[in-house]
Parts: structure tokens; sequence; C-alpha cells
């Protein structure tokens, strides 16, 4: 084993572990709000690790542009979809949690508009 994949090898598990713990917030976090802040940090992570370690595991042209893009895209697209979760479960009400002291878009309309 070299330690290019050795290397790949701690990547692809890093990464694994990573979403693991994103499904793990996803179930135990108290509303909505951090569940998608867990899994958009972590999942988003765990996923370029994973990539990255299947890059170092099949080396090559084809593969790099493949997963290079996976990887934009991956970052790219995640905090959007978080801003779009997190903001679609305000304005259909969703509870905060009680450990939560401020609530900046309080005066803010639910409905209509930014």
């Amino acid at each position: 084993m070299t330690v290019l994949e050795l290397l790949g090898h701690v990547l692809t598990g890093t990464g694994t572990a990573l979403v693991a713990v994103a499904a793990l917030g996803l179930i135990r976090l108290p509303d909505a709000y951090n569940r998608a802040n867990a899994v958009a940090k972590a999942a988003a992570l765990g996923v370029v690790c994973v990539l990255l370690g299947v890059l170092l595991l099949m080396p090559g042209v084809f593969t790099a542009v493949v997963l290079g893009l996976g990887v934009l895209l991956q970052l790219v697209t995640t905090p959007f979809a978080a801003y779009a979760v997190g903001r679609s479960a305000y304005r259909s009400g969703a509870p905060l949690a009680r450990a939560t002291h401020r609530d900046d878009l309080g005066g803010a309309p639910r409905d209509g508009g930014w």
C-alpha cells in the first residue's frame, strides 16, 4: 500500500464519518434550523473528502475533471440549499429551539417578499 492509497483511504473514511455525523445531527438536534446547519456543513465537507479520497485511489485526468466538477458543485450548491431550507422552515412557522435567545427576523413578515 502506497502513501497515496493510505491517504485516499483515510480521506474516504473521514468523509464517511462526517456524513454519519451529519445524519446523527439530523436526528438529534432540536429544531429545523440546527438540523439544516449540521447537514449542510458536515455532509458537504464529508462528500468533498470522499471525492478527494477517490481521486487519490483512482488517479487520472478524467477522474480529476469529473471529481473536481463534483467538488465544485457540492461547495457551490450546498450553502444555497441550506439557506432555502432554513428560509422555508422560518416562513412555514417552524418553532425555534428553547435554547435560542434571538429571533432576528421576529418583526419581519413570514409571508411574501424577502
